[in-house]
């Protein structure tokens, strides 16, 4: 710090000095600047009227002196400022026989230029020296700049992550098995003694936002051992044999602080397939990847190093990789179940202000399929809601905005009272009437007209079956009823206004209803065509080893019979729904009266409003029994 100072001063002394001589020189042009001067037209009416003994012309200072006959030899002589081009002067002067002559400025001296020249170029290269002294000892700059084949490798001698098992919530299956991993760090020897070997790396495989790297901190803290942490995308540069030179040089650094952990976030950037995609893939990758091998399980070992990597696209990476021997284990950090997401909020709820009438197992029963980062995203966004609202603590309001804004979108302000409005609402109530009186649909949790951003104009929103979305097991009759509801918003706009007054507020749910029938046809055997899977469906790129382009798996008679079997589903889809919706047009005229005038209803009310018009509502517990499959057109 001293030493920046110190080299601040000097750069400062320097900088004024420069500024003094300049100032030294333009000192005495100022001051005659500011003395009397004979006036350019009095100096030629002196000519002319052959009043001038004698003229000094000094013509890089743009000036003249001279003395007037009747002067006496002791006074000044007296000075005029010139033009930069003068021909007529020296002419009239000829004409008059004036004694004039040419003279340079008295005192200048062309090698003191030159001189303050050279000093301003030493100062530019003193400054441009200092900045490169400052920028040496960063990471990056011109100082490092033949370091570039170093490793980037953040270390640290022990772990200051400041994150233990303890932080980590809703993936006890992975904890568990790196639980094994942080014993083989701190006392490998009870491994060694009964011949088991240490594994030589770990694979985090799962979504993004499940707490992959996380957990890799988490080991970290809890070994207590040398730690480095790079990206895959830090391996790879626009350099020939920068990648490999980098792995070499992390490796090298792991073997001397042995034993240790090296984690490498998002492997596949530099552990894609060899060779996949069109003429061959990118060589500098393949080098560091082919490095990365070696060094994982070559001719030398690497005992006490184990490396720990992540990635959500485990279907891209090489075999090579994946053998034991290099990965030893695959680690899956999958989206948490009801318990798991319940701990995720206690562990991200200890540093925020709750109120005691907010649920933390009602927030975990409403959010299936939410990733850990989702959760602490939904608290954040209720807490950013709390301190906008200038309330004390959380409650049921902002938890409920908060899921709302991350699901569906930001609230925009109301429909005005117009023919629109009318609309969204019947279309709102034809799907959340259909989601309460079919048997095998998701309870509905609530239905509102109020839009959102993205073009929402309103949505029915139920509450998912918790099992149903874990274990992904939808039967027949439940898929046939999600259909049905997709096609309930169309159903009631040509119910009540007609066929030719129908809007284009249903095609996202129609493209939802084609997706899901051909699906069913084409891929889960839920039709008359048989159990057969007439497409793959694995998405492929070709530019990671699959397939070129969507190949047709079935003949031209097949594809008639799909596309016969998937209209003849949705329109019996269809044809339910708006039955039931006539036989239900007075109960859709009242929900729509109460959902304009309060414009959101929740799931009971709507419940007890259909329930006191004599419908029978089946009561839908979050966590059902299996149900049996049913026919397909019923």
């Amino acid at each position: 710090m001293n030493h920046h100072l110190g080299q601040r001063r000097w750069v400062r002394q320097l900088t004024a000095l420069a500024v003094g001589v300049l100032l030294s020189q333009t000192a005495p042009v100022l001051v005659q600047a500011q003395e009397e001067k004979t006036p350019y037209s009095k100096f030629i009416e002196y000519i002319e009227a052959d009043q001038i003994e004698t003229v000094k012309i000094y013509e890089k200072g743009k000036r003249a002196e001279f003395k007037l006959k009747d002067q006496k030899d002791n006074e000044k002589s007296l000075e005029v400022l010139l033009f930069n081009k003068n021909p007529e002067l020296y002419g009239l002067l000829r004409d008059k026989k004036v004694d004039f002559e040419q003279i340079p400025d008295p005192g200048e001296n062309p090698l003191f230029s030159i001189l303050l020249q050279f000093f301003f170029v030493i100062l530019i290269i003193f400054l441009f020296l200092v900045f490169l002294r400052r920028t040496a000892g960063s990471n990056s700059g011109p100082g490092q700049i033949l370091n570039f084949g170093k490793s980037k490798a953040r270390f640290q001698m022990e772990s200051e992550t400041g994150i233990t098992f303890s932080d980590v919530a809703g993936i006890e299956e992975a904890k568990e098995d790196l639980q094994e991993v942080v014993t083989f760090l701190k006392q490998p020897e009870r491994f060694t003694a009964v011949g088991a070997r240490i594994p030589r790396g770990v694979l985090l495989i799962g979504p993004p936002g499940t707490g992959k790297t996380l957990l890799a901190k988490a080991v970290s803290g809890e070994a207590g051992v040398p730690f480095f942490s790079i990206s895959g995308s830090e391996f790879v540069e626009m350099f020939v044999g920068v990648g490999a030179s980098r792995v070499r040089d992390l490796f090298k650094k792991a073997k001397e602080n042995a034993p240790c952990l090296v984690f490498i976030d998002e492997i596949d950037a530099v552990g894609r397939q060899r060779g996949a995609g069109i003429g061959g893939g990118n060589d500098e990758r393949e080098q560091t990847l082919n490095q990365l091998l070696t060094e994982m399980d070559g001719f030398e070992g690497n005992t006490g190093i184990i490396i720990i990597a992540a990635t959500n696209r485990p279907d891209i990476l090489d075999t090579a990789l994946l053998r034991p021997g290099r990965f030893d284990r695959q680690v899956t950090v999958d989206l948490p179940a009801f318990k798991g997401r319940l701990g995720i909020l206690e562990v991200h709820s200890r540093e925020k202000k709750i109120s005691p009438q907010v649920s933390l197992e009602t927030i975990a029963r409403r959010t299936p399929g939410f990733s850990g980062a989702a959760l602490a995203n939904l608290l954040n966004e209720a807490a950013i809601l709390t301190a906008r609202r200038r309330k004390d603590a959380i409650t049921e309001l902002e938890v409920d905005d908060a899921i709302d804004r991350i699901t569906i979108g930001l609230s925009m302000a109301p429909h005005l009272d117009s023919k629109k409005k009318w609309l969204i609402a019947y279309h709102e109530v034809g799907h959340a009437l259909l989601e309460t009186l079919l048997k095998d649909a998701d309870p509905l949790n609530k239905v509102t007209i109020l839009p959102r951003s993205g073009g929402v104009g309103g949505f029915s929103q139920p509450i998912y079956n918790e099992e149903r979305v874990d274990s992904g097991l939808y039967t027949r009759a439940f898929i046939i009823d999600q259909i049905t509801i997709l096609l309930g918003g169309r159903a009631a706009e040509v119910e009540v206004f007609g066929e030719s007054e129908v809007t284009i507020g249903a095609s996202s749910d129609i493209k939802q209803v084609a997706n899901l029938a051909r699906e069913m046809v084409t891929q889960l055997g839920m039709s008359d065509l048989g159990y057969v899977a007439l497409e793959s469906g694995n998405g492929q790129d070709v530019f990671l080893g699959g397939d070129w382009g969507n190949r047709a798996e079935y003949s031209q008679e097949m594809a008639v019979q799909i596309d016969r079997q998937v209209r003849d589903i949705v329109m019996h889809c269809y044809e339910k729904a708006r039955r039931m919706l006539r036989e239900n047009r007075s109960l859709v005229d009242k929900l729509v009266e109460v959902l304009l005038e309060r414009e959101t209803v929740e799931g009971d009310e709507f419940r007890q409003i259909v329930v006191d018009y004599g419908q029978s509502v089946e009561k839908k517990p979050i966590l059902p029994e299996p149900l049996p499959s049913l026919p397909l057109l019923s």
